[in-house]
């Protein structure tokens, strides 16, 4: 009897354990070094759009506070909506380096492709294996001078600061739910998606493209709720945020991670 309570005990640790919620907050990480150059305008209207599929960065609410990545940082597509603390590197670049060595904060919007008809220190700037940032134009002006065109940064991951809470696009048919998953705070970039519906269990979703995911259930009539995984593995679920009479191509906000 002694011992069917020792393996009762250990099988609900293991249990609670895989359930609980990992403490604390996402916390950034090193201090690393990239280069970076400007795309997009004064206006930053070039920046629109892009890889991971946020459309209007105005109204998404990023702003002129984005960059396009390169190979080695977009991770195809997973650092969408990671963010990023850049600062121009004097000891490299002074002479282009704005005084006070003041720092940005960024969030991934977009990729900035590899161009291998030029080498890599010559106008290849997003080639792998280079750790590369392409800034809306108004963001590099704020670290470097225009004519610099492409300066050496100090780079490091840091929480994304969000007002609100996430927001989930719905776009799609009845047989195909393609969610849009935006504002995400915390570790910013979202690795796993489920879904449920108020008929239904938790169905994972796949990623499509950039922070779009994607889902065949036929949904429709049904009150839905989210469950996301960071990069970080901190979960958060977002019960009943869009009501049963909810229909293509409204936002609805459900609960954000703590930051």
């Amino acid at each position: 009897m002694a011992r069917f309570l020792v393996c009762v005990f250990i099988l609900l640790s293991i249990t609670t354990s895989s359930r609980a919620r990992i403490p604390g907050v996402y916390t950034g990480g090193a201090w690393e070094n990239a280069h970076a150059t400007f795309y997009g305008g004064a206006d930053a209207a070039g920046t629109m759009g892009g890889a991971c599929g946020y459309g209007n960065l105005y109204s998404q609410g990023y702003g002129v506070n984005t960059a396009a990545l390169s190979t080695a940082l977009f991770n195809n597509g997973l650092s969408c909506g990671a963010c990023f603390e850049i600062n121009c590197d004097a000891s490299l670049d002074g002479k282009w380096c704005n005084p006070g060595r003041p720092s940005i904060l960024v969030t991934a919007t977009n990729f900035c492709p590899p161009n291998y008809a030029l080498p890599n220190d010559n106008g290849g700037w997003c080639n792998p294996p280079r750790p590369h940032f392409d800034l809306a134009m108004p963001m590099f002006l704020k670290i470097a001078q225009y004519r610099a065109g492409i300066v050496a940064v100090n780079f490091r991951r840091v929480p994304c600061m969000k007002k609100g809470g996430i927001r989930f696009t719905m776009n799609g048919f009845r047989y195909f739910n393609l969610v849009l998953i935006t504002n995400v705070a915390g570790a910013g970039d979202i690795m796993r998606v489920s879904i449920k519906g108020s008929n239904t269990q938790w169905i994972p979703m796949s990623r499509n493209w950039g922070q779009n995911w994607q889902s065949n259930a036929v949904l429709v009539g049904q009150t839905l709720s989210f469950r996301l995984t960071a990069s970080d593995r901190r979960t958060t679920t977002s019960m009943n945020v869009a009501p049963a009479s909810w229909q293509f191509g409204q936002t609805f906000v459900g609960r954000n991670f703590r930051v």
